[in-house]
C-alpha cells in the first residue's frame, strides 16, 4: 500500500516559486533552531498564512528564559526566600522544580490573557490587544499569534512536555 502523503520534495515542487522559496527559507530557519520535523509547521505557515516560526521562537524563548532559566546555577540564590529555605535544609532540586512550575503557571496565565485579547465580556471594558508577528524592521506583519497558551507545554525544549515540572 502506498503512502497518500506526498514527500517533502514532491510537496515543494507542487508550490509556485514564491511559496517554494518561503518553504525552503522556513525549513532552514527551523533547522537552525534544532527542529527535527518542521514539515507541519512549514505547511501551516505557507498554506494557511499562520506565523508558525514566530510562535515557535516566542514560546521556546519563554521556556528557556522564564521557565528553564531557574535551573541555571545560582538562579535560586537571588531569591531571599529561597536562600532561607535552603539554609533551613530544603532540597535545592525541589525548590528549582517549584519555581519552574510557578514560572510555567505565570507564563501560561499571561499567554492565556493575551490570547483572550479584546474579550469585552471578560473585562467589561471595550479595549483589547493582540500579539502580532513583526518583520525584521519591527513593523507588524498583520499576522496575529493566537492560541499561544495552547501550545506552551509542547514547546518544552526537553521534549518532555513539562513532565519534569510536576513529578
Amino acid at each position: 500500500m502506498s503512502d497518500p502523503q506526498p514527500t517533502w520534495q514532491e510537496w515543494l515542487n507542487s508550490l509556485d516559486v514564491p511559496r517554494k522559496a518561503a518553504a525552503e527559507w522556513l525549513g532552514a530557519q527551523f533547522s537552525a533552531l534544532g527542529v527535527t520535523d518542521p514539515v507541519d509547521l512549514i505547511k501551516s505557515e505557507v498554506l494557511e498564512d499562520l506565523p508558525q516560526l514566530a510562535r515557535f521562537v516566542l514560546l521556546r524563548r519563554l521556556w528557556r528564559g522564564a521557565i528553564d532559566g531557574w535551573s541555571d546555577p545560582g538562579s535560586l540564590d537571588q531569591l531571599p526566600a529561597a536562600q532561607r529555605l535552603l539554609a533551613a535544609g530544603s532540597d535545592r532540586e525541589d525548590l528549582v522544580r517549584l519555581v519552574r512550575a510557578v514560572a510555567y503557571e505565570a507564563v501560561f496565565a499571561t499567554l492565556d490573557e493575551l490570547d483572550a485579547g479584546g474579550d469585552v465580556n471578560a473585562s467589561g471594558v471595550d479595549v483589547g490587544w493582540v500579539v502580532m508577528e513583526s518583520s525584521e524592521d519591527g513593523s507588524p506583519t498583520g499576522r496575529a499569534l493566537s492560541g499561544l497558551h495552547e501550545d506552551l507545554l509542547t514547546m518544552d525544549p526537553s521534549g518532555r512536555d513539562g513532565a519534569d515540572l510536576w513529578p
